[in-house]
């Protein structure tokens, strides 16, 4: 057995119940935490591209854009002080996304989206308000508290609310708010870089204050789940007319057993962090590892991050390279929405690979065109900026339709509740240390890698398609509490975890 213990009665079965309004509106309520996520990673990028604000916070690389004629156009921006203002925010998302894994588990889901909007609106206050690096590093601070207490609790929320056939479309929604937030970012940028005194960067970086208010008076409004009731409280009859509000019908007993028998698991386990290791949840650990690996290593943080700065590297001015970000984070949203749609119908295991073939081939003509058209100095022509922006914007498309989404849809899906809050802060902990690493390294490795950074990122693709191919066992449309069945059947995990499944009958 992998995965938790499925009820004998119930195998095989869908269970009751339909698209209810409540379950939609506290589903969108829930991925505004996704909002906060993206709007952050859309200012970074663009207010690092605003000369007022490198002129007052990293004075250096002001100097070397402006005036310094002998610099690479690739080195222009490689600062560690500079990737470390972007960095710092993953650096406490980590530890908090551990620490969020104990307040999700012991006070519900809700309690930790209460407490990422909380920690974000503090930081975006401190971030308008900054007078000097420090106040604008420990405001990033506070905002990765917020993103690590979110990114763990709203795609368990997400899975958890949602009716199993429609668990991707509405997972993916927290992907769409992330492409929302970036698009929102763009624009506001767009829009300050032109205001005069040079004060603008400080309405982009308080305007983050906005989604977070959202996030945190929403979430005072939030329902928990059935799931979470189940395992905090003893109310059981409480979880029940909740889950039957969820589902929209009384004849709800067969999930209802199935989440009191994976409760009653996940009360006996103590230590869900060293309960993970075990043999059995062998491919969960894997999943929680890998697929938030390889959504970072795709590439597309270094685009949303440093899409104005990569832009003017080609040689595109200020106004141009953030108009051109904003396009391409259009692309994002309007593919990642095409996931949702398709996603319980297509499946997870196509999306991936077509996707990912998708990003392979683009980065490999980025590559190819920036290697052979851009030198150390001076820019591309107009016609060849135009199809390097093209090919960007198909690779972001490629990037929505898969990664984008399914990179936070799978791992909230495959893990059992004795192991679920850990398994999520795994995920999420491991996305951030290689968002991190990214991050903070970028800006160097475009320095020294030049056009190869993009041919760096495509290796990397071509593994994770490969991965996928291989490894991965399609999960759509399966109840979140069965889901141990697909890896008994699954070709090589069955050889790990076995292939009986523990039979447990509900009187």
């Amino acid at each position: 057995m992998a995965g938790g213990v499925a009820v004998a009665a119930n195998e095989g079965e869908q269970y009751h119940g339909k698209l209810t309004n409540f379950v939609i509106l506290a589903c969108m309520m829930a991925a505004m935490g996704g909002l906060i996520f993206g709007y952050d990673i859309g200012i970074s990028g663009g207010v690092t591209s605003m000369e007022p604000f490198l002129k007052k916070f990293f004075h250096d690389v002001y100097i070397k854009m402006k005036e310094d004629k002998e610099v690479s156009n690739y080195c222009k921006f490689d600062s560690h002080l500079l990737t470390s203002f972007t960095s710092s925010l993953y650096v406490a998302g980590l530890f908090s996304s551990f620490l969020a894994s104990s307040v999700t588990r012991a006070f519900g889901r809700k309690a930790s989206i209460l407490l990422g909007g909380a920690n974000f609106l503090a930081g975006a206050a401190l971030g308008g308000a900054a007078s000097n690096i420090y106040m604008l590093i420990l405001g990033r601070v506070l905002l990765g508290v917020g993103v690590g207490f979110a990114n763990q609790a709203v795609p368990l929320y997400l899975s958890e609310m949602a009716p199993s056939k429609y668990r991707g479309g509405f997972n993916n929604s927290f992907q769409l708010s992330i492409g929302i937030g970036v698009l929102i970012a763009n624009l506001v940028n767009y829009g300050t870089q032109k205001v005069k005194g040079g004060w603008g960067w400080r309405v982009s970086l308080a305007m983050a204050a906005v989604p977070a208010s959202m996030l945190t008076l929403g979430a005072l409004f939030l329902p928990d789940t059935p799931n979470s009731l189940i395992q905090r409280t003893n109310d059981h009859e409480k979880a029940k007319r909740m889950l039957q509000r969820v589902r929209g019908t009384n004849d709800v007993q067969a999930e209802f057993d199935d989440l009191i028998l994976a409760s009653e698991i996940a009360k006996s386990i103590k230590h869900p962090f060293k309960n993970i290791l075990q043999r059995k949840y062998r491919p969960q650990l894997v999943m929680a590892i890998a697929i938030p690996f390889f959504q970072q290593v795709t590439g597309i943080n270094v685009i949303a991050f440093y899409a104005p700065v990569l832009f003017r590297t080609i040689g595109l001015g200020e106004s141009a390279a953030l108009l051109s970000a904003v396009v391409t984070g259009a692309v994002g949203i309007a593919t990642t929405a095409l996931s949702m749609l398709i996603v319980d119908k297509v499946g997870r295991r196509r999306l991936l690979i077509f996707g990912g073939i998708q990003m392979f081939v683009t980065q490999m003509i980025v590559g190819g065109l920036i290697g052979t058209n851009l030198g150390d100095h001076g820019g591309v022509s107009k016609a060849i900026a135009f199809v390097i922006l093209v090919m960007i914007g198909i690779y972001i498309a490629g990037f929505g339709l898969s990664w984008g989404p399914l990179g936070w849809l799978i791992p909230s899906e495959i893990f059992p509740l004795e192991i679920r809050s850990a398994g999520q802060s795994i995920t999420v902990a491991v996305s951030f240390v290689f968002t991190f690493l990214i991050g903070q390294t970028f800006l160097s490795m475009l320095c020294h890698f030049k056009y190869g950074i993009f041919f760096f990122f495509g290796v990397w693709v071509a593994i994770m398609t490969t991965f996928v191919y291989f490894l991965l066992p399609e999960t759509k449309n399966l109840p979140i509490e069965k889901m141990d069945r697909v890896w008994r059947e699954h070709w090589f995990w069955k050889r790990i975890v076995g292939t009986e499944n523990n039979v447990v009958t509900i009187k």
